[in-house]
């Protein structure tokens, strides 16, 4: 009769212990709830890489585009309705890691040297809000806003 008792108390408590186990791994709605408020309480970092366009150019034959890698920035100026592009701005930077938010590329001078219409600027700040990447461009005496969107 020991044996009996000793050998249903080992199976009952495995039993305890292996239910316990089960239900420690399924979440509840509490858990559910609480993991989805962080969700969506946490800032979105932008997804930045990819090909961009001036959105506000003052010609469509002549704008500005622009390749973003997860650390780099390639701008350029294109001309006659895409025949022509000509380097502006390559550059290194760190993404945002917030929703909106400012970051600045610092020029890779050896790519950029030799450009003739490439930005001089040891670095430049840009601005990420919404779906659009704003920078100032100037030259020849002249300073602009350029609005990119994703293509």
């Amino acid at each position: 009769m020991k044996k009996l008792t000793t050998s249903v108390a080992l199976t009952f408590a495995a039993a305890l212990a292996l239910s316990g186990c089960g239900e420690a791994d399924t979440p509840t709605t509490e858990t559910v709830e609480s993991a989805e408020s962080v969700t969506e309480d946490a800032p979105q970092i932008p997804d930045l890489v990819g090909s961009w366009k001036q959105s506000n150019p003052n010609s469509e034959e002549n704008y500005q585009q622009a390749t973003v890698t997860a650390d780099t920035i390639t701008i350029e100026w294109v001309a006659d309705g895409g025949n022509t592009t000509s380097i502006y701005w390559i550059g290194t930077f760190e993404a945002p890691t917030e929703e909106n938010g400012s970051f600045t590329s610092v020029r890779d001078k050896e790519a950029t040297n030799s450009a003739l219409l490439a930005s001089t600027e040891d670095s430049k700040d840009f601005m990420f809000e919404g779906e659009t990447i704003t920078y100032k461009v100037s030259a020849l005496g002249t300073t602009t806003t350029v609005e990119l969107e994703k293509n």
